[in-house]
């Protein structure tokens, strides 16, 4: 199974997506055993003392496919769920100035927490659906799928360019343009999306 995540793909303003639309989707991989299932609690790294979050849809991919066209991308999202694309902010600063790979930043064991997922039924309009996070009872961030500079579709046939995508592959399709920041032990986050909560735990 792969786990692919998306960077910088939301704006604040609908008017702002051609802009941006340059064709240049960032792209990057987090390993299976950064993942974090079934509402368990996450342990605070000690290798950091920036721990950031980014709430994102995650989709899930229900079929084999490579060099997909836009127009078929949407038929091979089997489910939708969400979860934090947490970094490791210093260690991944560290590792831009030298140039470095992302890996350690973002895919320490941990860094990814999802939730259940939800049948692909239950969104009929892809391009229009609303997902927020809470922490410690204030809510942080909030998103809709219409503020993507790259949708769904868009994010497919890119990477079906470079690699086949395969059943039960996850990818991470970016976190709202605002609202992101540094998490601390005992924090305790939920995220949700079309107001039902999915996604349950705490940093200790």
């Amino acid at each position: 199974m792969k786990i692919l995540a998306i960077g910088k793909n939301y704006v604040a303003n609908k008017v702002e997506i051609s802009a941006n639309k340059t064709g240049n989707q960032i792209i990057f991989s987090k390993p299976e055993s950064s993942l974090v299932k079934n509402n368990h609690d996450v342990v605070y790294p000690s290798f950091t003392n920036q721990l950031n979050y980014e709430a994102e849809l995650v989709i899930k991919i229900g079929k084999k496919g490579k060099d997909i066209k836009i127009s078929e991308a949407a038929s091979y999202i089997s489910e939708i769920g969400i979860g934090i694309d947490f970094t490791a902010k210093d260690v991944f600063n560290a590792s831009r100035e030298n140039k470095g790979p992302w890996d350690l930043g973002k895919g320490f064991d941990g860094a990814a927490p999802i939730s259940k997922f939800q049948n692909i039924s239950n969104f009929p309009n892809l391009n229009n659906i609303n997902f927020n996070l809470v922490i410690n009872g204030e809510e942080k961030q909030i998103g809709n799928t219409s503020l993507m500079i790259y949708d769904f579709s868009d994010i497919i046939a890119f990477t079906s360019k470079f690699m086949t995508l395969e059943s039960g592959d996850l990818i991470f399709t970016g976190t709202p343009a605002s609202g992101t920041g540094e998490i601390h032990k005992g924090d305790h986050l939920q995220a949700s999306i079309e107001g039902q909560l999915l996604l349950d735990f705490k940093i200790i």
